[in-house]
């Protein structure tokens, strides 16, 4: 975990602090957001996962975004291990769209404008592989839309240098903490996201107006 992290997330998780005033932490028993038939999922690692949900939940067409950690080793892992970096999981948003009304390519497009896709397992001082600009693709298809945004990106000079994003098969997602969802909605004052968070949903207000929900 970076320096970063210990001064502005460590106040992000409920406290276990006993006292007086002290009132018991209870999570929330936190379930899968039922899909309807019509809906896509994208499944994406941009760095922290409170910048990329409150983002995409911005984002015309998109019907959910749930935090939670893909693509690594460790059965059923925490907040807690994934902070360590050695379980090979990256920190992801699964986003349930419907692509009559926002297409998996322009899903992408925004993930790749939204984050600085060309520095290798790190978004600003977030350092680590959980960090890693990442795209699991679900079919074929979304492989192959992958790999041509991404080159479109790259052909464009975007961030004035190639990509690092990995491409991979998605494999099980694991859901995060309760307190993790929506934590940007939630927390607006919370440093971390008054610094980090909240400049990138300012870009992208700013870069995608027209495909703002109402």
């Amino acid at each position: 975990m970076s320096w970063w992290q210990r001064l502005t997330r460590v106040f992000a998780a409920p406290s276990d602090a006993a006292g007086p005033a002290a009132q018991p932490h209870i999570e929330p028993e936190r379930k899968p957001v039922a899909m309807p038939e019509q809906l896509e999922i994208a499944t994406l690692g941009a760095g922290c996962f409170w910048c990329v949900e409150a983002v995409f939940d911005d984002l015309k067409g998109v019907h959910a975004v749930e935090s939670g950690y893909m693509g690594g080793h460790t059965p059923n892992p925490t907040y807690e291990d994934i902070c360590g970096g050695d379980t090979g999981h990256a920190e992801v948003v699964r986003v349930s769209f419907d692509p009559q009304v926002v297409s998996y390519a322009d899903i992408l497009r925004v993930f790749f404008t939204v984050h600085d896709p060309t520095t290798l397992n790190r978004q600003g001082n977030d350092v680590g592989t959980q960090y890693r600009s990442v795209i699991f693709f679900h079919s074929p298809q979304q492989e192959a839309t992958a790999r041509e945004i991404k080159g479109e990106i790259d052909a464009r000079g975007l961030w004035g240098a190639p990509a690092v994003t990995e491409i991979s098969a998605a494999t099980d997602f694991h859901m995060a903490e309760g307190y993790h969802q929506e934590y940007f909605a939630r927390n607006p004052g919370q440093p971390y996201c008054m610094f980090v968070v909240a400049p990138k949903v300012v870009k992208f207000r700013k870069e995608f107006a027209a495909r703002l929900k109402k």
